[in-house]
């Protein structure tokens, strides 16, 4: 959410967000802006300190990324202590808005990341124990782990290897994990312990194209 009635920042926002595919909503009163936060889930948060009652608008807000528009160099060290996590300095230019906004995109969609499940329907083999192996069914797949049906006891407490393909790549990924979860139905939600960094970074960005594909 942009929080400004500077149409000129506004405008220039909205182009690098909208190139970024981050939806932007504007408001132009603080009361309006803060009863949508009361609301609605609001990823980040971008406020104008040229409006009347920003400090007690900001000392408000606890659940959202602020980025604060600075109206002038004097205000900067004391909006910093405030705990936002970018400042601007106005008039904003073109080449410090995308550096910053890119870095709260960044920010963004790694909270969403986290709880995002990605539905899948393919084969995925489990190895655990001195030579034990079976195929089980990969129904979904996120950052920390995935859930699977199988039609056989899985241990609970010892580490077992994760193997499968990403669809639509050449990729297999092997990473290792533990049961968190198993019910009377076959389903099972498996927790990653050890990712590559290699491995880690390829998912991830799957994860990134699946959920802008949505």
């Amino acid at each position: 959410m942009v929080v400004s009635r500077d149409s000129q920042e506004v405008s220039v926002l909205e182009c690098i967000l909208g190139g970024l595919h981050i939806a932007v909503d504007v408001e132009s009163e603080l009361p309006r802006a803060q009863a949508k936060l009361a609301k609605s889930k609001i990823d980040a948060l971008i406020v104008d300190c040229d409006l009347n009652g920003t400090a007690g608008f900001l000392r408000s807000v606890q659940n959202a990324v602020p980025l604060v528009i600075v109206s002038g160099s004097s205000g900067r060290n004391r909006l910093e202590a405030t705990g936002a996590a970018f400042v601007f300095q106005k008039p904003i230019s073109v080449e410090q808005a995308v550096h910053t906004l890119s870095a709260a995109r960044n920010m963004i969609l790694d909270g969403r990341l986290r709880y995002h499940r990605e539905t899948l329907d393919l084969p995925v083999s489990l190895s655990f124990g001195p030579r034990r192996h079976c195929e089980a069914h990969l129904m979904n797949l996120s950052q920390g782990g995935v859930g699977v049906r199988i039609h056989q006891t899985l241990p609970l407490a010892s580490p077992l290897r994760v193997s499968f393909a990403l669809p639509g790549t050449k990729r297999s990924l092997k990473v290792q994990g533990q049961v968190a979860w198993i019910d009377q139905k076959g389903n099972a939600g498996i927790r990653f312990l050890e990712i590559a960094p290699t491995a880690k970074r390829h998912l991830q960005l799957w994860l990134e194209r699946q959920y802008f594909q949505h």
